[in-house]
């Protein structure tokens, strides 16, 4: 199922992304939650195809892990914005973000 860039549900998720500031992130449940959803699934799927105009690398995977196959192109906006992260082994891909440090929720 692929939703249409112009469904409110897409719109919302986008909104949401959008909003997060620097430095913070959500995982893609913590977005959905927000809409009162439980599709963190979906919302990988709407950032996998709308989300290159939003900030996309500020949702994380639930480990605290970058967007998969991105972790390196994810890394210098971290750093630019000041994302705390934790060192990794280079087996897990070298770092992960610091989820309880830079979790952000809308108020």
């Amino acid at each position: 199922m692929r939703l249409s860039p112009d469904s409110d549900f897409v719109t919302h998720v986008l909104g949401i992304v959008d909003s997060i500031p620097a430095g913070r992130v959500m995982t893609y449940g913590d977005v959905a939650a927000v809409l009162g959803s439980r599709g963190a699934r979906v919302v990988g799927q709407i950032m996998a195809h709308y989300g290159a105009d939003v900030p996309w690398w500020r949702v994380i995977r639930a480990g605290g892990h970058p967007p998969v196959a991105h972790e390196a192109r994810a890394l210098p906006h971290y750093r630019a914005e000041g994302t705390p992260l934790v060192l990794l082994s280079t087996a897990d891909a070298g770092y992960r973000v610091d989820y309880r440090a830079a979790r952000w929720s809308p108020s």
